[in-house]
């Protein structure tokens, strides 16, 4: 993975400083199956990451296993200028979640994304097949019509579990966080979820980072952050009752879409050997 320095609004790697106007194709990786999938079908120009700083210590191998399954291709580091973690930004502003959405995405990712961007971009996005990534791609394209957006998935019918077996397919481990059942491998815990089911898994799995979420909540702001719901009423998380159920993880499942885009996968691996094999 390359090296990090400060730029602006926000820190990226060497390489990368020059401002052009040579289009570049950036697959946007989340350290997750989908966005695994979605650059590995693209052949990017750049394969940019956003550091957050509270993901499981298990997404760094899984970074490393898709750094080697993408062909070496370095995976660029964009980070924050001032926050180094979600709980950092959530501490700072005293502000968790609510209508005015979550702080730490502005910070730790749309503004390190809009330091990083050129105008010409075309930007490569791991949404999937599933009816609620395909709305988030929908908002995507409405909130920044600007962009040049590609998505890979949607275009071949591909879902979060088709990309789950094609990880397995290709000998890759998954991050942790999918076998202990979470649909994905965001922050530890990710404060825009309300699902109570969440928030127990997250009880189960991490007690302490659901402790100092239940802290946190209950302190930021006049009247805390009722993070989830019960009964369809916000709720504090430490409201939620101890035998409350917990999520299912995802099984790994595929259909013949996965297997189309294996088989485009496999040759855009030989044409770039013969590509290579010409150089030389």
């Amino acid at each position: 993975m390359d090296s990090v320095h400060n730029t602006g609004r926000g820190i990226f790697s060497d390489g990368d400083s020059v401002v052009s106007n040579e289009p570049r194709r950036i697959a946007w990786f989340s350290c997750g199956a989908a966005s695994a999938v979605a650059t590995k079908l693209s052949v990017p120009d750049v394969i940019a990451y956003c550091e957050v700083g509270s993901e499981h210590e298990d997404n760094k191998r899984f970074m490393v296993d898709c750094e080697k399954w993408f062909g070496n291709l370095p995976i660029t580091m964009l980070k924050s200028e001032k926050y180094s973690s979600t709980w950092e930004v959530w501490e700072d502003k005293k502000y968790i979640a609510g209508i005015n959405g979550a702080p730490c995405t502005m910070e730790l990712k749309v503004l390190p994304r809009l330091a990083f961007q050129h105008p010409t971009d075309i930007h490569v996005f791991g949404y999937t097949a599933d009816a609620r990534d395909m709305k988030r791609a929908e908002n995507m394209v409405e909130h920044y019509p600007e962009m040049i957006c590609e998505f890979p998935l949607i275009e071949r019918g591909i879902t979060k579990a088709g990309c789950l077996q094609m990880i397995e397919n290709a000998g890759i481990v998954p991050p942790l966080v999918y076998a202990l059942g979470f649909p994905n491998a965001n922050c530890i815990p990710c404060c825009k979820a309300t699902s109570p089911n969440y928030w127990a898994m997250i009880r189960q799995h991490f007690p302490n980072e659901f402790d100092r979420m239940a802290k946190l909540s209950r302190n930021v702001g006049k009247d805390g952050a009722r993070l989830t719901r019960l009964n369809g009423e916000r709720a504090f998380i430490d409201e939620i009752p101890e035998d409350h159920p917990i999520t299912d993880a995802i099984a790994p499942e595929c259909d013949f879409l996965c297997g189309l885009a294996e088989q485009e996968m496999a040759e855009l691996e030989n044409d770039h050997e013969r590509d290579a094999e010409k150089k030389h």
